[in-house]
């Protein structure tokens, strides 16, 4: 249903996950008897979790450990890990800079020209450890390096933006073309973001594997004041899901999975982005309060370091405890920051039901 706006403009009134709740169903189950299992392709893993391909969040070293813990770690392959051999130092200096100076400090370190024998390192070096190797590049550089990324044995391939679209036009050059890369791709593919019904049908049809929704770096970028571009993410999960079973009755049976990827900073919002229809959850903030994440307690994403037009910013949050404790706990604090799974297993075991295709169809309420 819209509103009026104005005389000119109506708009749909949209919800933000803080304005959700969960209902409890008639009956509870024990959380050990909850599966949280999820597979996408023919990948499967433990956990419905994603690490978010930021600097601040994914190293080679926490893409590992998080593939090791059951879930998948993204690595960002436009980050200081395929820009420099040694990306440490940057790190900690980017930790210690002064507030007035983190968005031209950062412009100049991500100036870096990206070096595709990196790429194949890092990629190799999660490949070693045995564990599910994902690495994201945004829509500009894909052409230019994809080649790269596929042949180091990439597992599942990223493309992710602040909004990606299957039908992007351009005068200037001939823009990507989604449908016929991802058919020409021995890999499958995760794109994203988009925040509609119709984005996200358009996406699937290019033959995307799953597809992100939201804009990402949700504690970090500042597109809503710098573009007035942001869609609340209760409703656009909801819309979207919507077009995930479009697409399964048009395509005869093809499922395409939903990943929620915005505004997921604590345990609640994880447990309503799947009540809202998610099939997982890319996230970084929670991530980036680990005391072992690369970002040593400081947040950004690539909004950041635009070299004309930055909607993000660099953010302390501050560390709460290990990257297994972050997921797993014990928590030691009351604010949804820590023990993410068991949180999702307690909320799925306290309405009753025993995996998350099921929880998908949880009744919630506004207030």
């Amino acid at each position: 249903m819209s509103i009026d706006i104005g005389l000119a403009k109506r708009g749909r009134q949209g919800y933000h996950f803080d304005d959700i709740a969960i209902v409890p169903s008639r009956r509870t189950r024990d959380p050990h008897e909850v599966s949280t299992d999820w597979q996408i392709d023919a990948y499967r893993f433990d956990l419905p979790i994603i690490a978010a391909p930021m600097d601040s969040v994914m190293s080679p070293e926490t893409a590992i450990a998080l593939g090791k813990f059951g879930g998948l770690g993204v690595l960002n392959l436009e980050g200081l890990w395929t820009r420099y051999e040694d990306p440490l130092p940057l790190l900690e200096e980017i930790a210690r800079i002064e507030p007035a100076q983190v968005t031209p400090r950062l412009q100049q370190i991500y100036s870096e020209p990206i070096k595709a024998e990196l790429i194949t390192a890092r990629l190799h070096e999660i490949r070693a450890a045995g564990v599910t190797v994902a690495g994201a590049l945004s829509p500009g550089h894909t052409k230019q390096f994809a080649d790269a990324v596929v042949q180091a044995g990439v597992d599942l391939f990223v493309i992710r933006g602040t909004t990606v679209s299957a039908e992007h036009v351009s005068g200037n050059a001939e823009p990507l073309n989604l449908k016929e890369f991802i058919y020409e791709l021995d890999v499958p593919v995760i794109v994203g973001g988009c925040a509609t019904h119709q984005a996200a049908l358009h996406l699937m049809r290019t033959g995307a594997a799953g597809v992100l929704v939201g804009f990402g770096g949700g504690a970090t970028h500042t597109t809503r004041s710098v573009l007035g571009v942001a869609v609340p993410m209760a409703s656009a999960v909801s819309d979207v899901a919507a077009a995930r079973r479009d697409y399964l009755d048009e395509s005869g049976g093809r499922y395409v999975h939903v990943i929620a990827d915005g505004s997921i900073g604590r345990s609640g919002d994880l447990t309503k982005a799947f009540a809202c229809g998610a099939d997982a959850v890319m996230i970084g903030s929670p991530f980036a309060r680990a005391t072992d994440a690369p970002g040593r307690g400081f947040h950004w994403g690539a909004e950041a370091w635009h070299g004309d037009l930055p909607r993000g910013e660099r953010v302390e949050i501050g560390t709460v405890g290990s990257l297994e404790q972050v997921l797993f706990g014990p928590s030691n604090v009351p604010d949804g920051t820590m023990n993410l799974v068991g949180a999702l297993r307690r909320a799925m075991a306290t309405t009753g039901y025993t995996d998350l295709k099921e929880f998908q169809r949880i009744e919630v309420v506004l207030g």
